[in-house]
């Protein structure tokens, strides 16, 4: 199907359920109906809103579901059953998935492992490998802003006795590469570093750091779960040894990963769960293969799409960026502007308190960083690390545009966001200070 046929269609989809989907009699989490209002977690929102979360997670593609579904009704085999058909058309649908993959990120299906998601993947090739060459290697290197599964692996390893160092990062979000110089050892086994930041949409230079880590022989691991299929990528140019993926923020299914590691030179790592051999004794457990199956449709999708996706969202962010700035002052951009993917753009508002701003901001989902670290009130570390001032850390939301936002929802998120604030604004001590004239940072405030 023409993606712009499908697109228009998904609109359409859009707008004939905006005041559906809740489930009137069901109560609790679930969701009341009042009226044209809907009621959720003690929230009154008018209906449905606009999604712009897209870091979070990714509607799945039709086309996707397309391919996945024969495979939950008629073709429903284990791909690891040997003596009969279901088995057989099962293994090959998981390895054509395996070869759609490999192909976006210019591997080898060989090297694909399937997971559950990308946060497997880390933990598989940071513990894997350290666990593997723990006589020799007894040191890492990420960076302050990785994502919280591989800062926890990292923390993991410490507690076994392994030494970790934490890099910060430029005030752009991007890695110093003479620092990263001066921290590699002897004992270096691995370095970590995400491809594109979750949080603020930083494109880190991997080719230059993969030069470095072939030169000293450490091996490289990139989490790519923001990055695959929304950038060009290849391992080779790259100079990864072993790079993580993540199914569902490309437009596939939940619950599907992979880990690429690289053949040739080898990486071993001692798997991390028990079981029945499977993935090369790696990832044991049954692969779901409706699952597999549209990993490697979205994949393949991508591959196709990602021009076009790139020149759309590129012109969807420019207009929201805009549209907001030109209506407001006091809007600062986090991270490298430069060196960003398109699809990521995170905001800090000055002089609003951040919690009054997300939540006056229902009609939009939008986050405030991270899904796997919201639930938390502390300011967000990604932005901490960059240098960010406590107040504006805060106030920061991230917009996600995808392949399947409108234009329609970028103007009305201008409009409800530039509303809000000015509220807010209205009601801010601070801003009436600063709109007087008086420096801020001067006052010497009184502490009772």
């Amino acid at each position: 199907m023409h993606l712009k046929i499908l697109r228009e269609r998904i609109i359409i989809m859009k707008k004939t359920s905006k005041f559906n989907k809740f489930n009137s009699s069901g109560g609790g989490d679930r969701g009341t109906r009042d009226g044209e209002g809907v009621m959720m977690k003690g929230v009154q929102m008018a209906g449905r809103p606009l999604y712009l979360d897209m870091q979070a997670t990714s509607p799945v593609d039709p086309r996707v579901l397309d391919a996945m579904l024969p495979y939950y009704i008629d073709q429903f085999g284990n791909p690891h059953s040997r003596t009969h058909m279901y088995g057989w058309e099962s293994d090959e649908a998981v390895e054509k998935a395996r070869e759609q993959i490999a192909k976006l990120i210019g591997a080898n299906a060989k090297e694909i492992i399937f997971t559950s998601g990308a946060t497997e993947a880390n933990n598989i090739a940071i513990k894997g490998v350290m666990h593997f060459y723990k006589e020799k290697k007894k040191h890492v290197i990420t960076t302050q802003t990785e994502h919280k599964c591989v800062l926890d692996s990292c923390r993991h390893l410490q507690q076994e006795g392994f030494e970790v160092t934490y890099l910060p990062v430029r005030k752009d979000g991007l890695v110093d590469m003479d620092e990263l110089k001066a921290a590699i050892r002897p004992e270096t086994g691995i370095i970590s570093i995400m491809t594109v930041n979750n949080e603020i949409g930083v494109i880190q230079p991997m080719a230059e750091i993969g030069e470095l880590c072939r030169k000293n022989k450490i091996f490289l691991h990139t989490d790519a779960a923001q990055a695959a299929g929304k950038i060009p990528i290849n391992v080779d140019d790259m100079k990864v040894d072993l790079m993580s993926l993540s199914a569902h923020k490309i437009y596939g299914p939940k619950g599907v990963g992979a880990l690429y590691m690289r053949r040739r030179p080898r990486v071993r790592v001692e798997a991390q769960m028990s079981g029945g051999g499977q993935e090369r004794g790696i990832r044991s457990g049954t692969v779901p293969t409706p699952l597999a199956v549209g990993m490697g449709a979205a994949c393949e999708i991508a591959m196709e799409e990602m021009k076009h996706d790139e020149k759309y969202i590129r012109e969807l962010t420019d207009r929201l960026y805009k549209g907001i700035t030109s209506q407001l002052d006091g809007v600062i951009v986090n991270g490298s502007m430069e060196h960003r993917y398109a699809g990521n753009l995170n905001l800090s508002f000055a002089y609003v308190e951040g919690e009054s701003l997300l939540m006056g901001l229902k009609e939009v989902a939008v986050s405030s960083g991270s899904a796997c670290t919201s639930a938390s009130l502390e300011p967000s570390y990604v932005l901490r690390a960059l240098g960010v001032e406590e107040d504006m850390a805060h106030t920061s939301i991230r917009f996600g545009i995808g392949r399947f936002t409108t234009k329609e929802e970028i103007d009305r998120a201008i409009e409800l966001t530039v509303d809000q604030v000015q509220k807010l604004w209205e009601m801010s001590p601070l801003w009436e200070m600063v709109q007087e004239g008086i420096d801020l940072k001067s006052i010497q405030w009184a502490q009772h």
